[in-house]
């Protein structure tokens, strides 16, 4: 592959340049919040499992409470400033947090710590739910044509992977050698420095700004409340964005049942010491860099519609062949195979949604589709935990050559629901030439 001098165009590497800062940034401050918690502050107390979890449910929280909402004002609101005012507010709490750090923990109660980190976090990723689709439907300003979305989309995806590879080595060091407060601080300097990038980004006369011309202009509709129904109506009236979403919707299921009980799987299935987990995860991310990468190229050779499907069905397969893995070595290998079908669904699936969703809605199709996708991960490892202990739990089916246990099977129906999805797409996912899709009118799909 060919490199560029830059990605894209010069004023979309500066965004890509802030974005994979900040989320190195994300990274080491997650990891290291879910250390601290775990091994320092609520070391050897029973109900420690719960205190860690409570900084996931004030992730969750910020996505389905503040997400829908926050819509509406990305829709009202210059795009290029609402990224720069969240960043501003996001450096400015971890800054906060990391003053409070510099004392000994013994200051404060354990309550106490543990309310201002679920805050912190809480209020973290509810700024992101205004960041993530003003950069959305910044990215649509800046970027044109299928392909080059599709890269774009590529490229964040790779971006997000590789910080999740990078981050989290750096977190431990951080944490047990030098300290909270500095690991907090790094992702506060990170939030300064994507600041830098987006505010030199040069957002073309057309863009940035609130929705505008004649495809983005939108009648008054009653203040916030009216806005926020008229962008629910307008995303379920929409044929091809309520197909978009049940796709993601299924896969989600069979992703989220993968993170619940893959632990599980390494060391009933593929018969592995839980030490070797970790290279599990690492497959997976090196094969979703590697998919995010050649999504752009995928795209422009087949369209964005048929990576859609094809990627369900394969990624689907793939999933049902890994489940039927009894060695570690293959499964590190099908899982790495897995990622990269799934992430390049992933990726065409964001020039599907830029093209669907006219500029005065994009705010609000964002704030539906990933809060929603979100809750259906959680709702599938919720459900995939609660199968695996309860009613599958004990069984042990022979089938020919083969053996059926609680977590191989729940895996196994995760990945056929994934190829079915993909029949779905392949008959659902109207062409652009389709009377139920005008709004994708001169967009290959």
């Amino acid at each position: 592959m060919r490199l560029r001098p830059t990605l894209i165009s010069p004023e979309y590497t500066r965004l890509w340049f802030g974005q994979a800062v900040s989320s190195v940034g994300d990274a080491v401050f997650s990891t290291t919040l879910v250390l601290w918690v775990a091994t320092i502050l609520v070391e050897g107390r029973p109900w420690a499992p719960v205190a860690v979890s409570g900084v996931l449910l004030a992730t969750g929280a910020a996505v389905l409470l503040v997400g829908p909402v926050a819509g509406v004002f990305v829709d009202r609101w210059d795009k290029r400033a609402t990224m720069l005012r969240t960043e501003v507010l996001r450096g400015v709490m971890v800054a906060l947090l990391t003053a409070v750090a510099c004392l000994p923990t013994s200051a404060l109660a354990v309550e106490v710590w543990l309310a201002l980190v679920y805050v912190t976090v809480f209020a973290l990723n509810a700024a992101a739910r205004f960041f993530t689709p003003a950069r959305f439907a910044l990215v649509a300003d800046l970027v044109t044509g299928e392909a080059d979305r599709a890269r774009a989309a590529g490229l964040a995806q790779a971006t997000s992977q590789t910080a999740w590879i990078v981050g989290p080595p750096l977190a431990a060091p951080l944490l047990f050698t030098v300290g909270l407060q500095w690991a907090l601080l790094f992702n506060a300097l990170s939030y300064a420095v994507s600041f830098v990038a987006v505010r030199s980004v040069r957002v073309p006369a057309s863009g940035g700004g609130p929705a505008g011309g004649s495809e983005g202009q939108q009648p008054a509709s009653g203040g916030l409340f009216g806005e926020f129904v008229a962008g629910l109506r307008f995303f379920a009236r929409s044929r091809f964005l309520v197909a978009l979403l049940v796709l993601a919707v299924i896969g989600q299921f069979g992703v989220g049942a993968l993170n619940t009980l893959n632990v599980f799987f390494t060391t009933d299935n593929l018969h592995a010491s839980a030490r070797l987990f970790g290279y599990l995860g690492m497959a997976m991310g090196v094969g979703g860099i590697v998919g995010a990468l050649c999504a752009g190229r995928v795209v422009q050779w087949i369209g964005a519609r048929r990576a859609t499907w094809i990627g369900l069905l394969v990624s689907g397969a793939l999933l049902v062949l890994y489940s039927r893995q009894t060695g570690f070595l293959g499964g590190v290998a099908f899982l790495f195979a897995f990622a990269i079908p799934l992430t390049v669904l992933n990726t065409a699936m964001a020039p599907l949604l830029v093209a669907a969703a006219p500029a005065a809605y994009r705010g609000r199709v964002v704030a539906v589709f990933y809060p929603v996708t979100q809750l259906a991960s959680m709702l599938a490892a919720v459900l995939a935990g609660w199968l695996a202990g309860t009613v599958l739990r004990g069984l042990d089916v022979p089938l020919g050559p083969l053996r059926l246990g609680p977590v191989d099977t729940i895996l196994a129906v995760s990945g056929l629901f994934v190829v079915l999805s993909g029949v779905y797409a392949w008959l659902a996912l109207p062409a652009p030439e389709s009377a139920d899709a005008p709004e994708m009118a001169g967009v290959r799909v």
